[in-house]
């Protein structure tokens, strides 16, 4: 049994938020054209592409039985969530979902309680509030400068998405435990691709040159993203990696600027302040432990 640099997957996921982040842009490049459905469809062959011959090569035998259930439920998980966001995305500017997706941590207080009938305190209660002040300061400057359904259905599908998203976390650390990176990167696209063809009659929209370029670059970014976040995750707790998602507030205001000259506005930082905030009082306090492999 070894010991980890404890510095390292901090750095990783740092890295691999930066390259998401860029994933995003991407995506929400290429959705404004075909919509977010066909998008994420054309990555997710790439992903599946990338991923799966660096599984092949390397594997060992077929996951078991409890171990695929894992990578099954976490592929339904990710493909709701990614739709709910990317569609939002089309609806908003970058920095404004990032930061309306940052409840994704107290939303997770919620479902443990429901799934893990864990008790919430009353500092938990008063982070919740901070939290909701920063997504009504975010979506009313945002209602106020373009009032239109769209930009209200936008704001709910980023929600939907955070609440997804949270329970992504937990499976997360428990795919990193039992699998490795190619493996859950290969099984992300998979179930993500399956999940997603089911609808294809219905709801494809053939990409161009352009679309098909933007969702290939997403899709490479997407794998190298899940395998940084899978080898940090199998080395350290959700609970000391997870804060870590806010420095995705700073690239989405630079990538939404370059890509698509999107302001980030006062009322923006100010929501998004409020968010972080409710998250610190919402964590934990005790020091986490560093996991050896």
């Amino acid at each position: 049994m070894s010991r980890h640099n404890p510095v390292l997957p901090f750095a990783a996921v740092l890295a691999g938020i930066a390259l998401l982040s860029l994933m995003d842009a991407l995506m929400k490049g290429a959705s404004l054209v075909i919509g977010a459905y066909s998008t994420l469809l054309v990555r997710s062959v790439f992903g599946l592409a990338l991923a799966g011959p660096i599984w092949l090569a390397g594997r060992t035998g077929w996951p078991a039985p409890q171990t695929l259930k894992i990578h099954l439920l976490r592929g339904v998980v990710v493909t709701g969530m990614s739709f709910t966001f990317f569609w939002g995305l089309t609806r908003l500017a970058l920095a404004e979902a990032i930061a309306i997706s940052f409840t994704a941590p107290l939303a997770a207080l919620y479902l443990a309680a429901v799934m893990l009938g864990e008790r919430i305190g009353r500092g938990a209660v008063a982070a919740s509030a901070l939290g909701l002040m920063g997504v009504v300061v975010i979506s009313g400057s945002r209602m106020q400068d373009d009032g239109t359904p769209a930009t209200g259905w936008g704001i709910f599908a980023v929600l939907v998405s955070s609440l997804l998203y949270a329970l992504n976390l937990v499976l997360q650390r428990r795919q990193a435990q039992v699998a490795g990176p190619a493996e859950v990167s290969t099984f992300h696209q998979a179930v993500v691709l399956l999940v997603l063809v089911m609808f294809a009659p219905w709801a494809l929209n053939a990409p161009g040159s352009r679309e098909t370029l933007l969702s290939a670059g997403s899709a490479v970014l997407s794998v190298a993203g899940a395998m940084i976040f899978a080898w940090a995750y199998a080395r350290a707790e959700t609970q000391a990696l997870a804060p870590l998602e806010y420095s995705g507030f700073l690239w989405a205001g630079l990538f939404g600027w370059l890509f698509f000259r999107e302001p980030v506005t006062l009322p923006t930082f100010a929501g998004a302040a409020l968010i972080v905030l409710g998250c610190w009082l919402a964590a934990p306090r005790k020091r986490p432990e560093q996991s050896a492999a």
